[in-house]
């Protein structure tokens, strides 16, 4: 099974709908969860919050409804997808050999601790998510530039990738590829990142 989160910051161009079609031909007929990022309605948080200095745990709540709508979002483009809210909702998609869109479910995510944090956004999340299904791969795709020469913890430091990803990924036996959007499109067989 294979977790795609696909980058908010795809959804300000026609990348989003390209990766979008790249998942479906890639992995016809495999177990895929997409992932959906924040994108412009996470953004509107960020703007909020330090307008209006609310707390984090405000912000993450809010934060999750963002990946929400870009769930709403990826659904209005392919409408053959199907939402999940949950681990066991996904599950069952999957067995029913559906294509699934994870709108990950606030109850769920408090239930695993997850951090109200903005160094856990939905890469970490994708993450979590690659874990708790027991994955073979996450990927995960960026409308950044990725250099192929840089470890999990530098694409960290560059903000690539959030600031708690690697805490989720300590110890998983998932392979991780972090891909540019347009090689993402181009390309029949991600990079691996180690």
């Amino acid at each position: 099974m294979i977790v795609v989160k696909l980058g908010g910051s795809l959804s300000q161009s026609d990348a989003l709908i390209k990766c979008l079609n790249k998942v479906e031909q890639r992995y016809a007929g495999s177990a895929v969860v997409i992932v959906p990022g924040g994108g412009a309605f996470a953004d509107q948080v960020r703007m909020a919050q330090q307008h209006w200095q609310f707390n984090d745990e405000t912000a993450h709540r809010m934060a999750i409804l963002a990946m929400q709508q870009m769930a709403l979002l990826f659904k209005g483009l392919k409408n053959e997808l199907s939402i999940a809210h949950t681990v066991t909702d996904i599950r069952e998609q999957l067995h029913q050999q559906k294509t699934v869109i994870w709108s990950p479910d606030i109850v769920e995510l408090d239930n695993a601790a997850i951090k109200a944090s903005w160094d856990i956004t939905s890469d970490s999340l994708a993450a979590w998510l690659a874990n708790t299904l027991s994955a073979t791969e996450l990927i995960l795709v960026k409308s950044a530039l990725i250099d192929n020469n840089q470890s999990l913890q530098e694409l960290t430091e560059h903000n690539i990738i959030d600031q708690g990803f690697c805490d989720f990924v300590i110890q998983t036996a998932f392979k991780i590829t972090v891909i540019n959007q347009q090689d993402f499109s181009r390309t029949s067989t991600p990079m691996e990142r180690a």
